[in-house]
């Protein structure tokens, strides 16, 4: 600790805030590293808006299951019917 009272605490928080946020942001199929870096800049208010946005889930498995087929379903909503 300096003559201030500061002792660097702040910076460890806000670190531990960005990598718990970069990992809610896995969790809703987001960039890790993109979330990470932008906690590193806005900390709670990233940490909001992570909590607000939606998933990406739908739109990100219909991309990697391909194109629809001749059908027009998607392997995906043929999952989803059963």
């Amino acid at each position: 600790m300096d003559r201030t009272g500061y002792d660097g605490g702040y910076v460890v928080g806000w670190g531990t805030l960005a990598l718990i946020n970069a990992a809610l942001a896995q969790t809703k199929n987001r960039s890790r590293l993109g979330w990470f870096l932008l906690s590193l800049f806005f900390g709670p208010v990233a940490t909001l808006a992570i909590l607000l946005i939606g998933t990406g889930g739908r739109r990100r498995e219909r991309f990697m299951n391909g194109p629809a087929g001749a059908s027009g379903v998607s392997r995906y909503d043929a999952q989803l019917d059963g």
